[in-house]
């Protein structure tokens, strides 16, 4: 069996809209305001250098490396860059997608 925790990119993406869609009556609505949300984070909540480094990442799908020496640093550093950007986000929509919604309806 393939080893998926790390798969990333298109296709993944692709996979998990797909997964969504069959999984769901209609959950246009939501995933159109996790979006949303997950854009305003983007731009609101992660720092430029995390923000270059996870759209590098997961929009780009540059490997860490590739990453590091586009932007001349070290492949570590890009690597705790990332992880840091993650918990922000991961933070702002836990506890900040209740306000959101609210805000955003």
């Amino acid at each position: 069996m393939p080893n998926t925790r790390y798969r990333r990119g298109k296709l993944y993406a692709a996979d998990m809209a797909l997964y969504s869609m069959q999984m769901a009556s209609d959950n246009s609505k939501e995933i159109s305001r996790l979006k949303r949300n997950l854009i305003r984070a983007l731009q609101e909540d992660v720092t430029e250098r995390q923000r270059q480094a996870l759209l590098m990442y997961y929009g780009q799908g540059y490997n860490m490396r590739e990453i590091g020496e586009r932007l001349g640093v070290d492949r570590s550093t890009i690597s705790r860059t990332i992880k840091r950007g993650e918990r922000r986000l991961q933070r702002c929509l836990r506890y900040g997608a209740e306000a959101y919604l609210r805000n955003m309806d």
